[in-house]
Parts: C-alpha cells; sequence; structure tokens
C-alpha cells in the first residue's frame, strides 16, 4: 500500500494513478476515522483504483489503533466485502 499517502494537511488517503488523482475523504475525532467521501475519476473507474485506496487507508487506519464510521457508501461496501475489516467498525 505504499501508493496510498495520508494527506493529513486535507483529510484524505490519496492514490496517483495514471496521473490522476483518487481520494478518500475522512474526518477524526478520538479513536474514530469517519470516511465520509471517496473520489475516483471516471478514466480510472472499473480498474481496482477504489479498493487499493481503501485497503491502503484501512491498513493506516488500523496501524494507527482506529475504529472506522464508514459513512461513504464505498467505504461501506468494501466492509462488508471483505470480513478481514468487520473488526474496524464502530
Amino acid at each position: 500500500m505504499s501508493d496510498v499517502r495520508n494527506n493529513e494537511e486535507r483529510s484524505r488517503y490519496e492514490l496517483v494513478e495514471q496521473g490522476h488523482l483518487a481520494f478518500a475523504a475522512y474526518e477524526i475525532h478520538g479513536d474514530v476515522i469517519t470516511f465520509t467521501h471517496t473520489i475516483v475519476p471516471s478514466s480510472l473507474q472499473g480498474m481496482g483504483v477504489g479498493s487499493r485506496l481503501i485497503l491502503g487507508a484501512l491498513t493506516d487506519a488500523r496501524s494507527r489503533g482506529l475504529k472506522v464510521r464508514p459513512q461513504c457508501p464505498f467505504v461501506a461496501a468494501y466492509i462488508a466485502k471483505h470480513p478481514e475489516w468487520q473488526d474496524l467498525r464502530v
């Protein structure tokens, strides 16, 4: 997940692919990270970019001891499809 970057100044995880930026915006309150929305440019959709982005974001959240509130439908769907991340849900 080294290609996924936590841009703390902008409160989002970022992934640059083919010169385009995909990102997952978040808010942190205490030990809970709330993913508010995920943006994947249309030119990158269907290529697994969003999944790689969220995998990197969740990996970082787990390493930081954060719980996850998946307000974003894409993040919620990703967690639902990958039971190994269920323990992070608030």
